[in-house]
């Protein structure tokens, strides 16, 4: 009988294509954390395809691909899929005039001002209220939320760009994200949140994924959160890779069923080759070895 307790091992092969986490994974603050740029510029080496994927929505891609070149990745815009997008792609498709109030900082705002989304602050206009990371969320703002949301004639409906209930920090678990702003708004309102853009949901996974040309179980993501990496790896098929340098601890694994635990889990990014499979190398490039 297998051992309820059995933590997954490394991976012992590379995949055909490879999606990161960032906060965590990549980095912690300002920091590459330990392995990260020589294990993905071995990746792109060897012609496997690398993409990144947050839930974070306080930047844009073109800032995340900023941060990373200052940190010593350079990295395309067009690699980088976060809430961001998800959240502006989904609403020009599939609402596209809706009144959206925006409970969020202003890389959401702009993106949806850029998109032609019509934004309001006036209840009787609203058609969908967006909670998100925001830290300059008021009384005032949960007050226009509570209005919109119990019109009389036609409530608004709750969205949010991602589930996380906080933001990691290099020296902890850091601040509080969006999951405390939607719960205020359910709380208050009794109307539940019907759809979030951001992990674990498939399709922020199946769009950072576009074009790629990987069949989803030929591609591992790579994530230190069970709740969001491992569970939307699980959602769209992918195979899946906990790093322990984040949130997520061993014992958190061994509580869960079988199915839900990741497919391989390793100490941090430094350890994502197999033993002895190493791509090929530049000349200023390190392929970490177990």
């Amino acid at each position: 009988m297998a051992d309820p307790l059995h933590i997954p091992g490394p991976p012992t092969r590379l995949y055909s294509a490879y999606l990161f986490d960032l906060d965590g994974t990549v980095y912690l603050g300002d920091r590459l954390l330990p392995g990260a740029r020589e294990t993905v510029l071995g990746l792109r080496d060897a012609g496997i395809p690398v993409r990144f994927l947050s839930n974070n929505p306080t930047k844009n891609p073109a800032e995340y691909a900023q941060k990373l070149g200052q940190m010593g990745l350079p990295t395309p815009v067009e690699e980088i899929t976060n809430t961001v997008v998800s959240t502006t792609r989904w609403l020009r498709a599939n609402a596209p005039g809706a009144v959206v109030y925006p409970i969020a900082e202003m890389p959401v705002i702009d993106a949806l001002r850029a998109a032609g989304i019509a934004i309001s602050d006036d209840p009787r206009r609203i058609d969908i209220v967006l909670a998100s990371y925001d830290r300059t969320f008021t009384y005032a703002k949960l007050q226009i939320a509570f209005d919109a949301l119990w019109r009389a004639d036609r409530g608004a409906r709750l969205m949010s760009t991602n589930p996380d209930r906080y933001c990691p920090f290099p020296a902890g678990r850091g601040e509080p994200d969006t999951a405390g702003i939607v719960a205020a708004i359910e709380a208050t309102t009794g109307v539940r949140c019907e759809r979030t853009f951001g992990k674990p949901e498939a399709p922020i996974a199946q769009m950072a994924l576009e074009g790629v040309g990987v069949e989803p179980a030929e591609c591992a993501m790579v994530g230190d959160r069970l709740s969001t990496d491992i569970a939307v790896a699980r959602a769209a098929g992918l195979a899946s890779v906990l790093v322990l340098t984040g949130d997520s601890r061993p014992e958190e694994v061994q509580r869960l069923p079988p199915p839900q635990r990741p497919t391989h889990v390793v100490p941090s990014i430094a350890d994502l080759y197999p033993a002895g499979d190493a791509a090929p190398k530049g000349p200023d490039v390190y392929v970490p070895r177990r």
